[in-house]
């Protein structure tokens, strides 16, 4: 055998496969640069979890800001969110006043924001609003102001957007029958979103009507 098939044949001139000592080959905490194919490398990262033995004040604080980052919470909201992490009651007392103190945690702009939005994007009445409100922590008063800034005509002008939305492309109705039951579904789902029954039924009709869906006297071509 020639010594350049020794070579081949022992390896002799190529890095050893052999793991350095202590560390398994395969262990992707003794790949610093990713793994022999290329990859990234596979070391778990970091957690995002507070330090359990830090100061339970430096904990809670860093609970409330992650939350807030992610999006605007009423004070009630980030009370339960530090329950559930064990934070203490007087730890999060405090905390939570500090963050009132300097408007990064306020009641009012949350409502107030929380009615625009929902108003806008879910259309819901006054009634929904509230409950929601209210699930929230924000009390009768705070509420009271916040949904103040959605008027009546606010509220029908979005529950008539909303049937037009469903009766898009709808043909007419072939008798009374049919008519009534897309009355009742159509007032069931504004019912749903906060209005009053006695609207929601005059709402869906004037809606009807107006679209020349048909009164069901008479078959609708």
């Amino acid at each position: 055998m020639t010594g350049s098939n020794a070579r081949r044949r022992t390896g002799a001139g190529f890095p050893s496969r052999n793991p350095a000592p202590g560390l398994d080959e395969t262990d992707p905490a003794g790949d610093s640069s990713g793994d022999r194919y290329g990859g990234q490398s596979r070391r778990p990262a970091p957690s995002t979890e507070p330090d359990r033995d830090a100061d339970p004040a430096a904990v809670a604080r860093a609970i409330v800001l992650r939350q807030l980052t992610n999006s605007p919470k009423s004070r009630l909201q980030l009370a339960r969110k530090l329950a559930e992490r064990n934070v203490p009651d007087d730890v999060a007392e405090a905390v939570l006043d500090r963050f009132e103190e300097v408007k990064l945690v306020d009641d009012v702009d949350f409502a107030d924001m929380w009615v625009r939005s929902r108003s806008q994007s879910r259309k819901l009445a006054k009634g929904a609003l509230r409950r929601e409100l209210a699930e929230k922590g924000i009390d009768a008063e705070t509420a009271a102001g916040a949904l103040a800034q959605l008027s009546d005509e606010d509220e029908e002008s979005a529950a008539r957007e909303l049937v037009q939305r469903k009766l898009r492309g709808a043909a007419g109705f072939r008798d009374r029958a049919e008519r009534d039951k897309t009355t009742r579904r159509l007032a069931s789902m504004l019912a749903r979103k906060g209005y009053q029954p006695s609207q929601a039924f005059r709402i869906v009709g004037e809606v009807l009507d107006a679209a020349g869906t048909g009164t069901g006297d008479e078959p609708v071509s």
